[in-house]
């Protein structure tokens, strides 16, 4: 993709993947080694990287980061890290609802990791094949078999974006003044007081 991290597309497109695309499109071309066209989402080793250093070292299409990493389970930054959040959700294609990837979501939290750590509102959505097998079997057919001892399995592509603070409150419930004044008190056991 060359050194410049932002890619202009002609005018008139836009980079919005859906989360199928992410998967089918990107991510299992990218690990069966085959050309993707529009080359546009670059390799980049995330963990060094805090999520607001991302604009001009990922594709960014509106306030939206993209890029493909290795998968790891070192998540720290310099200023933080990253800690997941629910459970892994099933990427589906749109056809027969087969299942072709998976999605695990989670959130930077500012400071070290423990009940000391700041969260904000980053939020990275990492995606990974299902079957870690099913891009490698093809492209070492395609490429008679000299690839077949490399473990495809462990890039994941992500998606980075800054979560608004009407979509953080926003969860479809109202909540009385009462109840927001308890939700916040719970907040207070997260800071730490100096001696």
């Amino acid at each position: 993709m060359g050194d410049n991290r932002n890619v202009n597309l002609p005018p008139g497109f836009i980079f919005c993947p859906t989360d199928e695309e992410l998967v089918v499109h990107f991510l299992q071309r990218k690990v069966s080694l085959l050309p993707c066209h529009p080359d546009v989402i670059p390799d980049l080793e995330l963990y060094p990287c805090d999520p607001w250093e991302l604009d001009g070292k990922a594709l960014g299409e509106g306030k939206q980061w993209y890029f493909y990493s290795r998968k790891t389970q070192n998540r720290s930054t310099g200023n933080g890290y990253w800690k997941p959040m629910g459970s892994d959700e099933p990427v589906v294609n749109s056809d027969g609802g087969q299942k072709v990837g998976m999605k695990k979501h989670f959130i930077f939290y500012i400071g070290e990791s423990g009940p000391a750590g700041i969260k904000t509102n980053w939020i990275m959505q990492e995606y990974r094949l299902s079957d870690p097998d099913s891009g490698s079997s093809r492209s070492s057919n395609r490429r008679g078999g000299g690839h077949s001892n490399i473990d495809y399995s462990k890039w994941v592509v992500c998606r980075v974006y800054e979560r608004s603070e009407e979509e953080e409150e926003d969860d479809g419930t109202e909540l009385s003044c009462l109840d927001e004044v308890f939700l916040s008190l719970d907040d207070l056991e997260d800071i730490s007081l100096p001696n």
